[in-house]
């Protein structure tokens, strides 16, 4: 899984915060690194130069294999938390979808029904 990492004129991009970026993506999503070819994660800065606020944006776009891309987006104060919170949802949202697709191609599933009890009609 590759990780490409772009920001805006506003935030200074410099290897540790990519380097906290990277850790963070293959901490949280590291157990679909066989469903994905590529991630990318698009850092903006809201308000510019003019400080509080939740201003700082990450988008994170996952690119599942022979699939169609999946898109999160977080809000936060820091970059840092905003990179985390799109990881966590980014996470819940491939676990959902990469579970359905994985449910679909293993069909039916057989219901063991206790002694006795009928099978609801």
């Amino acid at each position: 899984m590759q990780i490409g990492i772009n920001s805006d004129r506003n935030i200074t991009m410099h290897a540790k915060l990519a380097g906290l970026i990277e850790t963070t993506l293959h901490r949280t999503l590291d157990r679909f690194n066989s469903h994905l070819t590529r991630i990318e994660v698009h850092l903006t800065d809201e308000n510019g130069d003019k400080s509080g606020g939740v201003d700082k944006r990450c988008v994170l776009e996952a690119r599942p294999k022979r699939r169609p891309s999946i898109t999160v987006t977080n809000d936060s104060r820091d970059v840092q938390t905003a990179v985390s919170g799109a990881a966590a949802k980014m996470e819940r949202l491939l676990g959902t979808t990469l579970g359905r697709l994985a449910d679909k191609h293993r069909g039916e599933t057989t219901r063991i029904i206790p002694d006795g009890a009928l099978p609801a009609e």
